[in-house]
């Protein structure tokens, strides 16, 4: 009768513990609002830029509510050698989204880029667009967005008059999870000016990050800067970073 009675209790508890466990299984997690990404490279440049360097770059990002969400990015790339600079590129960029639906979305979004070696002393984009996720996973995302910048380029090259002009943007990027921990992604951007036909611009990245521990992971990435016409028009028209970098998120 006892181990009868031992035996039930025994059941009782481990059902006790397994409805607990369900219940806290089915609990909805609370939305995590702040995220913050930082990573440190090691880069290979070519191009106008032919050297290796160290680059940063930090990415956090702000959920204010269940439809709207804040980013900013920060990065830099510079090296001396010999007391003479070899690659010096700063990037930043702000940007606010506004969920319309489960896939559609709009957003703002104003960009500043410094990258003397490839012609720019300021380059400035300020403008609205559009997105659509056409993949939402839970291994294959894909999305592509649409929109108008208004830009302003200053050019390294006194000579060089600067620039102000309406743009077309189109972005795409896709991304593979193959694990939990791994995945592949491909980022491809194209900017076209409405002020001269035959001036436009193409950047790409892709990359292959694979998680260490849950905060920090290894990235490998080697991106593409394409624009077709350089000022002045002697620099190269491709300019390429292959990176290495750990990366950290919480």
């Amino acid at each position: 009768m006892k181990v009868v009675k031992l035996s039930m209790i025994v059941l009782l508890v481990l059902a006790t513990v397994r409805l607990s466990e369900a219940a806290e299984e089915t609990k909805p997690k609370e939305d995590k609002r702040f995220s913050d990404e930082l990573s440190f490279s090691l880069v290979n440049t070519t191009g106008n830029s032919d050297t290796l360097a160290l680059a940063g770059k930090n990415d956090m990002k702000y959920k204010f509510t269940d439809k709207w969400t804040g980013s900013w990015v920060a990065g830099a790339l510079y090296n001396k050698s010999d007391g003479e600079k070899t690659a010096e590129k700063y990037i930043t960029d702000l940007r606010a989204d506004y969920a319309i639906s489960e896939r559609w979305y709009a957003f703002g979004l104003g960009s500043w880029l410094r990258d003397k070696f490839a012609g720019f002393d300021n380059r400035y984009g300020i403008g609205p667009g559009i997105g659509y996720k056409f993949l939402i996973g839970p291994q294959h995302f894909l999305l592509g967005e649409a929109g108008l910048n208004y830009a302003y380029e200053d050019y390294t090259e006194s000579d060089e008059d600067s620039e102000q002009f309406l743009e077309g943007r189109l972005y795409g990027k896709y991304e593979w999870a193959f694990t939990d921990k791994t995945k592949f992604s491909q980022g491809l951007e194209y900017l076209q000016s409405f002020k001269d036909s035959s001036t436009w611009k193409l950047n790409s990245e892709t990359a292959l990050i694979s998680a260490i521990t849950d905060i920090v992971a290894l990235k490998v990435s080697y991106s593409v800067f394409y624009n077709n016409d350089p000022r002045p028009s002697d620099l190269d028209e491709t300019d390429t970073i292959l990176a290495t970098s750990i990366v950290v998120s919480y």
